[in-house]
């Protein structure tokens, strides 16, 4: 089967880690020789390219095209009007792919299936694209699509109008799909697959050597918080419990607009001194952190299911993380590690306490995350993508 993948969460040559948890699925739903698929990956036109301009400069530097693992991306622009932004990105997103997708028409691919991914503005405008070329549309809920921005009213009616057209909808939690019903989805249309993790790029091997290479202190326990480093990340609640961790270090992994204030946070709190900042890294580099340190906190608000977890269980390193929407499916088992009591700086060093209170066993966290490879998650797609086209009447998956 022929599918478009459509996001505009989506890695390029400027910006290796957006969205690459989108990337890595389809990754592996290709190698399965069951699919082939090409990605609209619309980025924000803005005029000026640098990093003084901060996300929307690597925007403006962008390729328009560029072929990644195998696969041909495109990277239209779209335009992200001031202050309407928020409702008018569906619009100015669809009329983008719209014209990007008759492109691929014309030029041979004829695509079976669109494959959307975050429902807002991606899935919405993914809908109107999927209604104007009567293809059938599967969209993939990721977390704050569904559990914050249907918060406004707008936003919300459009989800809903989106997720009724759908052929099909995925979430990657159970916690997801209950939010998604509770706001009005179909609950028949929904599938939950969850994201999986590569087994072979995370694994334990070489810890000494990535302890060395870090810069560890022999036999001082180090902590890893990874993500942009924004409000909803909750970074400063992990440096917020390093004064009641006096012998803790911390590895900070991620860009963003709190660093100045997570670096003025550790100079109040007297702990500059056990905090590192090591700005964003490829994943090759971040497997030695997770194989590294002693344990991985997250300290998110809210998460769908967060990648980080399985990638640092995955090299044998136990997690303490707050116990929001899918992490606790996530984090189901004592050898995973702990969920935090509280999502504050003293449920941070709570769990961390009884991590170090009860040691994992690093082995047994790696066999805990390698029941989470892909294997189940390209499966699950082949078989929904194969039911709607089915449904649709098209000869060639009337027996699949």
């Amino acid at each position: 089967m022929k599918i478009l993948t459509f996001s505009t969460l989506y890695p390029s040559a400027e910006m290796p880690s957006h969205g690459i948890f989108v990337e890595t699925r389809l990754r592996h739903l290709v190698a399965s020789g069951q699919v082939q698929a090409k990605v609209i990956a619309p980025v924000p036109w803005f005029p000026f390219k640098g990093e003084r301009f901060g996300e929307y400069g690597k925007f403006a530097a962008t390729p328009t095209a560029e072929h990644r693992h195998g696969l041909s991306v495109t990277h239209p622009r779209f335009i992200r009007l001031p202050k309407v932004g928020m409702s008018s990105a569906p619009y100015t997103l669809a009329w983008t792919a719209l014209r990007e997708a008759r492109r691929l028409q014309r030029e041979g691919f004829d695509f079976d299936l669109i494959d959307a991914h975050y429902f807002y503005p991606d899935g919405v405008a993914a809908a109107m694209v999927a209604r104007a070329l009567d293809k059938p549309l599967v969209i993939t809920a990721r977390g704050t699509d569904i559990n914050l921005i249907p918060a406004y009213t707008l936003p919300r009616k459009m989800i809903l109008r989106a997720a009724r057209q759908a052929d099909g909808m995925v979430t990657v939690c159970a916690a997801l799909k209950d939010e998604l019903v509770q706001l009005g989805g179909e609950a028949d249309k929904i599938q939950v697959l969850r994201n999986g993790v590569d087994l072979a790029l995370f694994h334990p091997g070489g810890r000494d050597a990535c302890r060395q290479q870090l810069g560890l202190a022999p036999g001082r326990f180090t902590l890893a918080s990874v993500g942009h480093l924004i409000e909803r990340k909750a970074h400063d609640l992990v440096i917020g419990a390093l004064p009641q961790l006096t012998d803790v270090d911390l590895l900070i992994a991620g860009s963003g607009p709190e660093e100045g204030a997570l670096r003025r946070q550790a100079a109040d709190l007297g702990v500059a001194d056990r905090v590192r900042f090591l700005g964003p890294l490829p994943q090759a580099r971040l497997r030695e952190v997770y194989a590294g340190v002693d344990a991985l906190v997250l300290a998110s608000s809210r998460e769908g299911w967060a990648n980080v977890l399985l990638e640092a269980m995955a090299c044998g390193t136990p997690v303490a993380a707050s116990n929001v929407w899918g992490t606790p499916e996530v984090v189901s088992g004592p050898e995973a590690g702990e969920l935090m009591p509280e999502r504050t700086a003293a449920g941070v060093a709570a769990a961390v306490r009884q991590l170090r209170a009860e040691p994992r066993d690093r082995a047994v966290t790696r066999r805990y995350a390698e029941q989470f490879s892909w294997d189940t998650t390209t499966q699950g797609q082949i078989d929904l993508f194969q039911r709607i086209l089915a449904a649709r009447g098209m000869p060639e998956f009337r027996h699949a």
